[in-house]
């Protein structure tokens, strides 16, 4: 008897293995790449993911989050809101922004809860709108156009606020002529 339950589980493991540790991940995989190719290769466009936030160097760029060029390190400081050091790092970078001749918004100051947080609000990019256009010599009136144009509204209309993609606003700044 001992021996026909111990017989009984390893068939019972053997096929709930074959199911849900090859059979379903592989359906899974596959609808993913048949129907949402893009995003499950990590919705990669030239310059890397548009999901993880990336440091843009230099004025003729928008900025996004100061979350660091490491995406690998995410989480945030643990500094608490009185801590000297939380303010003083702050004030350095709303000090730069405004060297910049932009306006400092939170998001430009402050990093994100996750380190990689790819969108910044449309007050943030159209903060640098200005700045970006006269580094680059454009119209400001085509870098705000730009900007409007890479506004993003909430998903369903109800869940989350607006947004802007970084990455995908530099890669069309870039293609401008």
């Amino acid at each position: 008897m001992l021996w026909v339950n111990l017989w009984r589980g390893v068939i019972v493991s053997a096929v709930f293995f074959v199911l849900l540790g090859l059979a379903y991940p592989l359906a899974e995989t596959g609808i993913g790449q048949a129907l949402f190719h893009h995003q499950a290769d990590g919705s990669l466009g030239t310059n890397g993911s548009a999901l993880v936030g990336q440091q843009w160097k230099g004025p003729q760029w928008f900025q996004g989050r100061p979350d660091g060029d490491d995406p690998t390190v995410t989480g945030g400081s643990n500094l608490g809101p009185r801590s000297k050091e939380l303010v003083d790092t702050y004030k350095k970078r709303a000090a730069a922004l405004r060297k910049q001749g932009i306006t400092p918004t939170p998001e430009l100051v402050a990093a994100s809860g996750s380190g990689i947080d790819p969108d910044i609000s449309p007050a943030a990019a159209y903060a640098q709108a200005d700045a970006v256009a006269a580094a680059r010599h454009l119209p400001g009136d085509q870098v705000h156009a730009l900007v409007a144009a890479h506004v993003e509204g909430s998903q369903w209309g109800f869940l989350g606020v607006s947004h802007v993609n970084v990455l995908e606003l530099n890669e069309a700044l870039a293609g401008l002529k």
